[in-house]
């Protein structure tokens, strides 16, 4: 039996852009869907952060959620269970009050929302824990659960040491992964980027949603009971793209990139060589005709003289790599400055969301 694992939705993100709104729906009905209908899929997983906010949802994209996501399972007829996520639960401490059981559980027929404490659900002749969020109030039973269960294999929403939350990040904080040792497969949502160590596998999110997130692959994945072979299907369908301008060699559109294909897009223009005024305003005319959704302008002094877009991506230096060099410098000692870049990194994080 195969079931189809997805996660980190965050419907809503970036302060319900209806722009990231249609991203999501142009993932969920051209690569999501259609792979399911091809491979008779009839089993979906939510692995947690359905949507974005704790707190309250924007009414358009509880409308979108809707009607671009849960109701097309409904009208698949899919068996479909839905794990509690930190950004569904209303309090920190507690998992009572959450958006699932509000927009998703009394909804749907086929529809199981997983918010309490971990819940084995049997899939063919394989048994799984399904395991929410953890927190102050289910701790106890969560872990004894996790402990004396018979079931071989975990899908959750969980918060581990040592795996990153985007490509570059440190490794976050969390409950010890060796807790999780006597599962033969751990497949969990949190974390945006896609890591594995050992027998625990964080799926990532299934869209870019920030800069952070750019050329790091993102989709959905297939895991199959049988075999407990997890396969990853790509979502093609990028959001944060760069462009290296370089009048030197410039054609009508640089390397022979279509420019349509920046429609919708955030864009950042990264120049390399500006010896025409005139011709880069033109190119920047264009690229605003295609309807780029946001354009940043990075004028790269420091690295004219490199030849290569890759050398310009190894010699420049991203905004967090500035901050844990100036973290390194500080004369204090290694837990200060552990707990210190841990709290600047999640405000970037956090800032990286707002529009």
């Amino acid at each position: 039996m195969k079931i189809a694992l997805i996660t980190d939705t965050h419907w809503g993100v970036k302060n319900d852009s209806p722009v990231m709104l249609d991203h999501m729906k142009e993932f969920i009905n051209e690569t999501f869907f259609p792979y399911l209908r091809r491979h008779s899929i009839k089993s979906v997983v939510h692995l947690g952060d359905l949507v974005d906010r704790r707190k309250y949802i924007n009414i358009n994209t509880a409308k979108r959620l809707r009607e671009d996501f849960l109701d097309p399972i409904a009208h698949m007829d899919l068996d479909f269970h839905i794990i509690a996520g930190n950004h569904d639960t209303y309090y920190k401490n507690t998992n009572n009050v959450n958006s699932l059981s509000e927009l998703v559980k009394y909804q749907y027929q086929k529809f199981y929302v997983i918010d309490d404490v971990p819940y084995p659900k049997r899939y063919g002749d394989t048994n799984i824990l399904l395991t929410p969020w953890i927190c102050d109030e289910n701790r106890e039973t969560s872990l004894r659960t996790i402990n004396e269960t018979y079931c071989p294999i975990l899908f959750g929403h969980l918060e581990l040491s040592g795996f990153p939350m985007y490509v570059g990040a440190p490794p976050s904080d969390g409950d010890d992964p060796s807790i999780f040792s006597r599962f033969d497969t751990v497949c969990s949502g949190h974390y945006h980027h896609r890591s594995s160590r050992s027998n625990i596998h964080y799926l990532g999110s299934p869209c870019e949603f920030t800069w952070a997130d750019y050329n790091d692959r993102k989709g959905f994945h297939i895991f199959d009971t049988e075999t407990r072979e997890l396969m990853f299907i790509e979502n093609p369908k990028t959001m944060f793209e760069k462009v290296f301008y370089d009048d030197a060699t410039l054609g009508h559109e640089p390397e022979g990139i279509d420019l349509s294909y920046f429609e919708g897009r955030h864009v950042k223009v990264i120049v390399k060589n500006k010896l025409d005024p005139y011709r880069f305003d033109m190119f920047i005319g264009q690229l605003e005709k295609r309807g780029v959704h946001d354009l940043q302008v990075v004028e790269d002094h420091l690295n004219l003289n490199l030849e290569e877009d890759a050398d310009i991506i190894n010699e420049a230096e991203d905004t967090m790599s500035i901050l844990r060099k100036y973290l390194t410098s500080m004369s204090a000692n290694t837990d200060i400055k552990v707990r210190v870049e841990k709290i600047v990194t999640d405000l970037y994080t956090k800032a990286q969301t707002i529009e």
